[in-house]
């Protein structure tokens, strides 16, 4: 199980070479996130024919790699011309389980407040 918690979440806007480890996806970090891959985010690729997806994390003292294959099915995710895709936990459980994350909206959040 991915715990996601309240980590920031970025989805890389165009089709990554699944061939990659842990060290060509740390590059791809830096050079389309522009971010510092031990930050602490969950950086998510998937492949030309979306039936792969990667998520990379740095965790403490080394990196994390979730790797799932689609059998028959294929992810739900649009490449854009734009920079990464920000997405939210339940975004990236919507997009693992096969639905479309641009086309679903959760409730937004609210904080309760005390007023006296």
């Amino acid at each position: 199980m991915l715990n996601v918690g309240s980590q920031l979440i970025y989805l890389c806007h165009h089709a990554v070479d699944m061939r990659k480890s842990i060290d060509g996806l740390v590059i791809l970090v830096d050079e389309y996130f522009r971010s510092t891959p031990n930050d602490g985010s969950f950086y998510v690729f998937c492949n030309q024919s979306k039936d792969k997806i990667k998520i990379l994390r740095w965790d403490r003292n080394g990196f994390c790699l979730w790797y799932k294959r689609l059998e028959r099915d294929r992810f739900l995710v649009s490449y854009t011309k734009s920079g990464a895709v920000r997405l939210e936990p339940q975004q990236l459980r919507w997009l693992l389980d096969g639905l479309d994350y641009s086309k679903l909206q959760g409730h937004e959040r609210v904080d309760y407040q005390i007023f006296f």
